[in-house]
């Protein structure tokens, strides 16, 4: 039997509480999405006391590690709720709301200050590329990145309505990167230089967090070399 610990609330009103279920699967895969589905499921959801309790309200779409959509805290780390086995969380698992974004209710949280950098940003071609081989494995790995926001949580210079759009904003940019000629990437240099390269504090927390494994360190070192250092040296010729 797993103790499933939810920090609740019924909207981004009302205040936070702590309400308990039990969950008991034979399946050596059971993730937390599973427990979560099924409890939601139960015609008659009670806590752990024995007390009525409304559905629990969260988000998910694919529930294959590819959207992100399910992010959340569990056992204090930001994770994917699909990507998340009970059997390797222990009996108790703790299971709150992504902290970094207002709440909307239960383990519901407002990503709109993300998705707005995005737009901010333009992390996206005006037209076709054609990508050269040797910049398809940075273009590649760059656009695995699943937007769910495990990387802005942990981050300690990222704060929604700040101008540092994390790596949530930096891996885009870093495909863009990867992928225009000199000649068109201009602007898209500028804004990585503006929203990731003067706010990054290089702690790399995202890419020990990252639920699509993503070489963050690398696209970045690339990203910062031509965003960057290539400016700096053509100012000092």
């Amino acid at each position: 039997m797993t103790e499933l610990r939810i920090l609740r609330r019924k909207n981004a009103e009302d205040k936070p509480y702590w309400q308990s279920f039990s969950y008991t699967t034979d399946d050596p895969n059971a993730a937390v999405s599973t427990a979560l589905t099924e409890l939601n499921a139960r015609t008659d959801l009670r806590d752990m006391g024995g007390e009525k309790a409304e559905p629990i309200q969260w988000e998910c779409s694919c529930l294959q590690k590819k959207c992100g959509a399910c992010a959340m805290v569990i056992n204090g780390r930001p994770r994917l709720a699909c990507d998340s086995k009970l059997a390797e969380l222990g009996e108790k698992v703790t299971i709150e709301p992504l902290r970094k974004f207002p709440v909307v209710a239960d383990l519901m949280v407002d990503r709109k200050a993300m998705f707005d950098t995005l737009q901010r940003l333009k992390v996206w071609a005006e037209e076709g590329v054609t990508i050269s081989e040797g910049s398809q494995d940075d273009a590649f790995e760059a656009a695995g990145c699943l937007q769910c926001g495990c990387c802005l949580e942990v981050c300690p210079n990222f704060y929604v309505g700040g101008k540092f759009a994390g790596m949530a904003g930096g891996l885009p940019l870093a495909r863009l990167i990867a992928q225009l000629d000199d000649s068109s990437k201009k602007e898209v240099l500028k804004a990585y230089r503006k929203g990731v390269y003067a706010g990054c504090g290089k702690s790399l927390a995202c890419r020990d967090i990252c639920p699509a494994g993503l070489d963050i360190e690398s696209l970045m070192v690339n990203s910062n070399r031509a965003a960057a250092w290539k400016t700096l040296l053509k100012f000092r010729k």
